[in-house]
């Protein structure tokens, strides 16, 4: 009987033990998001580690502490914006951006569900690494020119000065409104019975990007700017991808992406519909990659214009490849004013598809916006330019193919290879044209082209301090 009580009591024992130990299979593990969320004064809270959702295993916080690494999301509706589309949203904004910016990691968010208007404003850098600047609600600047405020620039809206490692992407759209800017009579042919009048014209960029670096901008629609869309001057560093920029054809100056004195750019998949160039390339810029753009109706992909009131533009490094120009008054093109001095040098443009394109291949050394340009004796040089695989239809109302080249300083090192163009409707009217433009067909072209020169011109071997 005291050994039954014994083995009894030991056996008690050993239960209420095993009820008193943790049961670790069935703990939830509760991590602390330091960075998740803001009050209205766009202050940080962190949510409490029991009301915080356990991470499953494998995530980024299994196991590790890497919430330094999550960003911080400032919502401008935190700040005091409304997004009701009408009312100011401008200060909300800036306080939105002083405080992202002083964060790493941060994401100054423009929500999904609201339409927010804003004034001209310029956002300085430079902030904390990892910046983002998300807009996937609409962002817009006032409604055209009678409602942009007196004190304000009319030359430019949203400015990004010296932003180093910035990121604008996400699903919103900015908006131009640009419409009211478009029909101001000192527009081309939008005064009375189609004229054109004097006076001040300004119309703003709708962004800019000013001495910045390393800028990365994505995913977002951009329309119907009073100017240029998106313009960057001074830059390095530029990744431009899956942008859909639109206007209408007939919408004046309103160059899709411009860029100028600018290096290492590269701009890939993005479809550009617009009332002037799809891309174009200013003085100063080298070392451009532009792939698997779809492009019109538009101006086309152009360098320049370059040399304006006998200025020196230096140009190089360019490469234009996969893209498709449709329904557009210019293919691919350089242009340059008479007087200009520089040189554009080491273009490619490979693997185009033109559809319905006016003047698909130019090179326009007598650029000129009225009948006025006197001629000069000086250009800009335009040498080591190749054309490869460029097919398609065109505009029968000018020469697929057009080299006007300065009297005073020939195109040289024009390569030819695997062009073919057609006519869109009707016959050919005009041969290719070329004046003072040397280089080689590597093979025949369609429609047959004789007017190229062989060799190198005589001047420039008695000029040999031409070029940047």
């Amino acid at each position: 009987m005291a050994i039954g009580h014994l083995s009894l009591s030991m056996s008690i024992t050993v239960a209420v033990l095993l009820l008193g130990l943790p049961n670790s299979d069935g703990r939830s593990h509760y991590h602390k998001h330091k960075n998740g969320h803001k009050d209205h004064g766009g202050n940080q809270i962190s949510l409490p580690p029991e009301t915080a959702p356990a991470e499953p295993p494998g995530s980024s916080n299994d196991g590790s502490d890497n919430s330094s690494s999550e960003p911080c999301v400032f919502d401008v509706r935190s700040f005091g914006a409304l997004g009701d589309g009408s009312s100011d949203d401008t200060q909300a904004f800036r306080a939105a951006w002083k405080a992202a910016c002083t964060a790493e990691s941060s994401v100054l968010l423009v929500p999904s569900d609201g339409v927010f208007m804003i004034t001209s404003t310029i956002l300085s850098g430079p902030c904390k690494p990892g910046f983002v600047l998300q807009i996937d609600g609409v962002l817009m600047p006032p409604d055209g020119p009678d409602c942009w405020p007196a004190s304000d620039s009319k030359k430019q809206w949203l400015v990004f000065y010296r932003v180093d490692g910035m990121t604008l992407k996400g699903e919103g759209t900015i908006e131009g409104n640009g419409e009211d800017w478009w029909n101001l009579p000192c527009k081309p042919h939008r005064g009375p019975k189609g004229s054109t009048l004097p006076g001040p014209c300004d119309s703003p960029a709708l962004i800019r990007f000013f001495m910045s670096y390393n800028l990365t901008v994505r995913g977002l629609r951009i329309e119907n700017s009073p100017q240029f869309h998106v313009k960057f001057d001074g830059c390095e560093g530029v990744h431009i991808e899956d942008l859909s920029i639109r206007s209408p054809a007939l919408s004046p100056n309103t160059d899709g992406i411009h860029i100028e004195n600018t290096k290492s750019v590269s701009i890939y998949n993005s479809v550009i519909s617009n009332g002037d160039d799809c891309i174009s390339i200013g003085p100063g810029c080298s070392n451009v990659d532009i792939a698997n753009v779809t492009c019109g109706p538009s101006h086309g992909i152009s360098i320049g214009s370059l040399g304006v009131h006998n200025s020196q533009a230096c140009v190089s490094n360019i490469t234009v490849r996969n893209a498709r120009i449709s329904n557009s008054d210019n293919g691919v093109r350089i242009k340059t004013w008479q007087g200009g001095t520089g040189s554009v040098s080491g273009i490619s443009f490979d693997n185009i598809y033109m559809e319905n394109v006016r003047n698909c291949i130019i090179i326009d050394q007598y650029y000129c916006l009225t009948k006025q340009c006197l001629n000069q004796t000086s250009a800009v040089w335009v040498t080591d330019v190749a054309y490869a695989n460029i097919k398609g239809t065109y505009d029968v109302r000018s020469p697929p193919i057009h080299f006007a080249c300065s009297d005073a300083v020939a195109c040289t090192n024009i390569i030819m290879s695997e062009v073919e163009l057609l006519p869109y409707e009707g016959v050919l009217v005009d041969d290719p044209f070329c004046w003072n433009a040397y280089g080689v067909m590597q093979t025949l072209t369609i429609p047959p082209m004789s007017c190229l020169q062989e060799g190198q011109p005589q001047s420039l071997q008695e000029n040999p301090a031409l070029g940047c």
